[in-house]
């Protein structure tokens, strides 16, 4: 992640983010008893950017490589299966 501001937002459901343009550069995951999918996409309705499947019962730390992940409109979940909790890291 590069050396600007970082923005944080906790989510635990699909919806907008909010934030407008802006970069992923980590995020933490705890899923729950089933196995988990957390969908990303630029914008409702555009195209998706991250899309990853976890194993249950368990929380994931995943660091983007170089300046993350560029959401070129509001970062959107539209998926989040047995997702307890996320927070999304954002510069």
């Amino acid at each position: 992640m590069n050396a600007s501001d970082v923005r944080a937002k906790r989510v635990t459901e699909a919806g907008a983010l909010s934030l407008g343009r802006a970069r992923l550069g980590a995020l933490i995951a705890t899923i729950g008893a089933g196995a988990g999918r957390l969908t990303l996409t630029d914008g409702v309705g555009g195209p998706v950017i991250v899309d990853m499947d976890f194993v249950a019962s368990d929380t994931h730390h995943i660091t983007l490589p170089g300046d993350g992940l560029l959401f070129s409109q509001d970062p959107v979940v539209s998926t989040a299966t047995n997702l307890t909790a996320a927070t999304l890291f954002f510069v």
